[in-house]
């Protein structure tokens, strides 16, 4: 159990900028800033973050909150998970409680197989540091390779004894599951064949050096292990299974390490496998992140992405690979990013490279062979099909292809100038072939939208049109201002009736100070109106209290104590003020109001609104009174008069303060 002080110091000092800016690559925007949705596949970002307030919206998907409500949400981690994970990030010392077998037991399926995992990346690491086997063959392994001690530990690296059930046995021993160890891939149930209805269970990395994959904030997900034997029947390198929690698919190794060195880089250097990582981070290039053998997929770009627009592929020498991996610059050029290739020398890798050459002959080999992918393309399919006019033709065609993948227009006709160029053909004819491509995309785009307007349109015949209810409306337009200037200081119009000394009524305008929250509790507690919608209700009187009684009202410490089930509402409310910034203007000579100028405006207004719709509501009571009743002679005189006094109530306050009459619903 974690200490409410602890909690509280946690919250105190984090910053959500600093630790979603792990995850997502942020720009000012205004006062606060925005970044690519890590939830969606966005290209406009619409993620938005308030440094002032310390929340975050998602516009994208519809999620926001706090610090805590962003790593709950994007690394799966329980409410305990994510304050020690932030306790940690700022060196806040925290509790840590013995974790008894009920816990355990109690612990949902995703939280018991990251557990195991965390277990099994520890037990691997003292297999490795702490056995003759293991110092014997892995660390030996590891040293040969280049890695330093210090290397060593920093990535966690181990070693699985060449045991059948060493860390199975040792993992049951210290209280874990074996459902679980079976469902992360660690241990392997098999039904004894000699024994028909018993199951043995075996570790599926004996005998195999270590690799944990990590999630982008350190979390284990799996493992890669490679064996170091020479039997042939075995795979050289193996991975964990996919699970609850490993999507190889989704997850690039490293990126745990690399991610602030690429947003501070603003680029990524894409390798195939685990030691070229490692190799690369030993001798300091720290922004370099690995597909784990796998072909590259559209969320390992994404996860790039969020960081830098920009992507520099490094191949070996293998021409069979090379042919191979450019399906995975297409799949980069899709997502609008930007991407260069680098070759290294024939027999050489990353990790060799890097082995043999220090920092500044890498980097220097990089920044001079570094090619752009049109030019790295072109060589090599011009290479491919020599002085064959068909195989030529067939290279052009399939250039054009990529570059019709790239969402840029200007980007789009720039690669294609540069096509023509190394290819020695017409930029017409390209041009023409690459409007054969989008041509026949829009066609099949417009299929497919044809089929789903058809099943729209049976949708759409017994779809009803919903009135719109202004109520709600106005309840969302007072929680929203008192979010945003609740605690300002504002001077506001008062009208009031007083009698003159002649004994006659007059009306009296007077100019008060008051806090913005102030003015709406007294206006909306005088025309004894109540919130409808009951989550509105309920933040209103958490909200109002709160302004109202404490002069040092802060937004951020008020969130924090929010119920969690509301969190996410008070979220959307106030960042949807901020969804749309005009950003730059002065430079144009275009000057625009500040929304904090027309405060005392827009909550006059909203006010009389509410005022209106009440009167509306009288009115609308009246009329159904008149013609349900039928009543006649004075009765009905009487109500058609209230009904003109209130029409002329209305059309009063309306003038007043600038509205247009509406109808209500």
């Amino acid at each position: 159990m974690i200490s409410k002080s602890t909690i509280d110091q946690v919250y105190e000092t984090a910053r959500l900028e600093e630790v979603i800016g792990d995850f997502v690559q942020l720009k000012k925007s205004g006062s606060n800033f925005k970044g690519l949705s890590p939830f969606t596949d966005e290209r406009t970002p619409s993620f938005m973050v308030s440094p002032v307030k310390q929340i975050w919206k998602d516009f994208s998907s519809g999620k926001g909150g706090n610090v805590v409500a962003f790593l709950m949400e994007h690394e799966h981690f329980t409410y305990p998970e994510a304050i020690r994970y932030l306790a940690k990030k700022y060196n806040i010392e925290i509790e840590e409680t013995e974790r008894s077998d009920e816990d355990k037991v109690a612990s949902n399926e995703r939280e018991s197989m990251y557990l195991v995992s965390e277990f099994a990346q520890r037990h691997f690491s003292e297999m490795l540091w702490e056995t003759e086997l293991g110092k014997a063959i892995g660390l030996s392994y590891f040293k040969e390779r280049g890695f330093t001690e210090e290397t060593i530990k920093k990535f966690g690296l181990g070693y699985c004894l060449d045991q059948w059930d060493s860390f199975t046995k040792s993992a049951l021993d210290q209280g874990y599951q074996l459902e679980y160890l079976e469902k992360t891939g660690l241990t392997i149930v098999k039904e004894d064949a000699a024994n028909p209805g018993e199951f043995r269970s075996f570790d599926r990395f004996k005998a195999r050096v270590m690799f944990p994959i990590h999630s982008m904030s350190g979390r284990v997900l799996g493992f890669g292990g490679r064996i170091l034997t020479n039997d042939k029947k075995a795979a050289k390198y193996m991975n964990s299974p996919e699970s609850e929690i490993y999507h190889k698919s989704k997850v690039l190794y490293g990126i745990n390490f690399a991610k602030q060195a690429i947003a501070k880089e603003d680029n990524c250097f894409l390798v195939e496998g685990y030691t070229d990582v490692i190799q690369f981070y030993q001798r300091g290039i720290h922004n370099v992140v690995a597909s784990s053998g796998t072909a590259l997929t559209p969320e390992q770009i994404r996860l790039i992405n969020r960081l830098t627009k920009n992507i520099t592929v490094l191949f070996d020498g293998d021409a069979a690979g090379l042919r191979a991996s450019l399906r995975g610059i297409d799949l980069i050029l899709e997502q609008g990013m930007n991407v260069k290739v680098c070759t290294f020398p024939e027999g050489q890798d990353p990790d060799s490279f890097a082995k043999n050459n220090d920092y500044g002959e890498v980097l220097i080999f990089l920044q001079e062979n570094a090619k752009d992918f049109i030019q790295f393309k072109a060589n090599l399919l011009a290479k491919e099909a020599a002085n064959d006019p068909i195989k030529r033709a067939e290279t052009v065609r399939d250039i054009v292809n990529s570059i019709a993948k790239i969402p840029d227009a200007i980007k789009r006709e720039i690669y294609i100038q540069e096509c023509a160029h190394i290819m020695n053909v017409s930029e017409g004819v390209l041009f023409s072939t690459l409007a054969q491509i989008g041509k026949k995309e829009i066609s099949d785009a417009s299929k497919k939208i044809q089929e789903e307007q058809k099943a729209f349109e049976v949708v759409k015949n017994d779809a009803t049109v919903e009135k719109v209810n202004i109520q709600y409306f106005h309840e969302q337009e007072i929680l929203k201002i008192l979010l945003q200037f609740g605690m300002k200081i504002e001077k506001f119009i008062e009208f009031y009736q007083e009698i003159d000394e002649n004994g006659e009524m007059i009306l009296i305008k007077d100019e008060l100070e008051r806090k913005v929250a102030e003015k709406i509790y007294l206006d909306l507690q005088e025309d004894e109106i109540e919130f409808l919608d009951e989550n509105f209700k309920y933040i209103y009187r958490l909200l109002i209290e709160r302004l109202i009684n404490d002069d040092n009202f802060e937004f951020k410490e008020w969130m924090n104590t929010v119920p969690q089930e509301i969190s996410g509402l008070i979220v959307d409310l106030d960042m949807s003020e901020n969804k749309y910034v005009l950003d730059d203007w002065e430079r144009r000579d275009i000057y625009v109001k500040a929304k904090e100028t027309d405060i005392v405006q827009r909550v006059s207004q909203t006010i009389v609104s509410i005022r209106l719709k009440l009167i509306n509501d009288i009115i609308n009571d009246i009329a159904n009174t008149i013609q349900n009743n039928n009543e006649n002679g004075l009765a009905k005189q009487e109500q058609m008069e209230d009904i003109r006094n209130y029409n002329d109530l209305k059309k009063t306050l309306a003038k007043k303060n600038d509205l247009v009459i509406k109808q209500f619903y």
